[in-house]
């Protein structure tokens, strides 16, 4: 994302990665950092004892709480992939959870999950209008958006929720009424048998079962539409023509013009479908996570989609595994926070010299010093104490969000022409 708005750059001459068709790692290279990591974790469970480390207990609550995020995270790729930044998502997301609340409540759940997405696209669209027609500035606009959302927000609460059978049911200014819940699912066997393996507390097997049964109990249905829009969000723009013709605008609307682009076309389609997505993200926070609509209740949660999009590099499989790690810490403060933070103070210790070896390796001495120096402390912090003090607990998801930003900040590559000003016919 930039934070500046300039015009868009005559084109250059076309490289074979020019529409951002090239691969992240290669499939084998995630597999066995996956593979590490479990293993990693595994051991640190075992030493510490810190069972809920990877319990399905600790997995499911890190889903639900990263499905907003990584919906969040979604909807800004959508947008930025075809050249808008989106700092709006925050406020779409605002516009989602009252829409779903609003309507929730008078009639049933799946109407309020269709007016939260509506109420999303319309946010989107507005920041299209904005950004794309007049060629306001995308951060400019997406501030006003998430103001706006806010203040409309409130005002339309207090007009809806504080009389009649609104206020009878249990709304009031800050809230609305409560709305029927949505269907939750779980495998038939599968869930009581891999608790069952977890129970035993064995190396590695009762981790890997505590991991998958957290993800496979209790999935709402939003979660698993959540899914499903993550496969389809990859193959539309990666596998299909309109994906190449859309993220061609995010890298260089002017020769994407040349070659007869609708270029503005494309744009409010991608900037609609991330206001859609984001609406979902809040709706499933009022139809899911507390069956009301809540003043406050989105957290910042657009902010940190924001971040998990970014530590993607623009790509939904990285994505995906950002907001797991953001939902994941930000569990941890919810389950016995302050001893199973404390057992990932080992964990970290252990990045950390490893992160200061491949530095010594690379001939970066200052900084695998530091690493180094930086993970003596994290040790003698962990060997002094029992707990972590519940306000560091409380901060932890937004340190794992500069740690994992700061740390994946030199793979970055955004599409090159994203936040910049782009006028129709400059192609020509």
């Amino acid at each position: 994302m930039t934070a500046t708005m300039t015009d868009t750059p005559p084109p250059a001459a076309p490289k074979a990665d020019s529409a951002g068709t090239r691969s992240g790692r290669p499939l084998g290279q995630i597999l066995m950092i996956v593979a590490g990591a479990l293993l990693l974790v595994a051991a640190v469970r075992t030493i510490t004892g810190a069972n809920q480390l990877t319990s399905d207990g600790q997995v499911s609550a890190a889903l639900s709480l990263a499905v907003p995020i990584g919906l969040a995270g979604l909807a800004g790729l959508w947008s930025e992939r075809s050249g808008v930044v989106n700092i709006g998502l925050e406020g779409m997301m605002i516009l989602g959870t009252f829409g779903a609340g609003w309507i929730g409540w008078q009639s049933n759940p799946w109407l309020g999950l269709l007016c939260g997405i509506g109420f999303g696209v319309l946010g989107g669209l507005l920041h299209a209008v904005a950004t794309v027609t007049f060629g306001v500035d995308h951060i400019v606009s997406g501030v006003a958006i998430n103001l706006l959302a806010l203040g409309t927000t409130q005002y339309l609460a207090k007009l809806f929720f504080t009389d009649g059978k609104a206020a009878d049911a249990g709304g009031n200014p800050k809230q609305s009424p409560p709305v029927d819940s949505l269907p939750n699912f779980d495998i038939p066997g599968l869930s009581d048998a891999l608790s069952s393996v977890e129970n035993h507390h064995w190396f590695l097997i009762s981790d890997l079962a505590g991991i998958l049964g957290g993800l496979v109990t209790n999935l709402s249905v939003i979660t698993i539409l959540a899914f499903v829009l993550f496969v389809a969000s990859w193959w539309l723009l990666w596998r299909t023509p309109f994906g190449l013709r859309l993220r061609s605008c995010g890298e260089n609307p002017i020769a994407a013009e040349s070659l007869g682009v609708n270029v503005y076309k494309y744009k409010y389609v991608a900037v609609a479908v991330s206001g859609g997505l984001a609406g979902l993200g809040g709706a499933f926070l009022a139809l899911v996570t507390s069956h009301i609509y809540l003043e406050g209740q989105t957290g910042g949660r657009g902010y940190i989609g924001l971040a998990a999009m970014i530590f993607g590099n623009w790509r939904p499989g990285g994505l995906a595994m950002g907001a797991g790690l953001f939902g994941y810490s930000d569990a941890l403060q919810l389950r016995n926070g302050g001893q199973t933070v404390h057992a990932l103070l080992l964990l970290l210790v252990v990045l950390l010299v490893a992160m200061a070896g491949w530095k010594m390796y690379k001939k970066a001495h200052w900084q695998g010093g530091i690493s180094l120096f930086v993970g003596a402390l994290v040790l003698l912090w962990y060997l002094v104490t029992d707990e972590v003090p519940s306000d560091f607990v409380g901060a932890t998801p937004y340190v794992v969000t500069l740690l994992v930003l700061s740390l994946s900040a030199q793979r970055l590559r955004m599409p090159k022409a994203d936040g910049m000003r782009y006028r129709k016919g400059q192609g020509k």
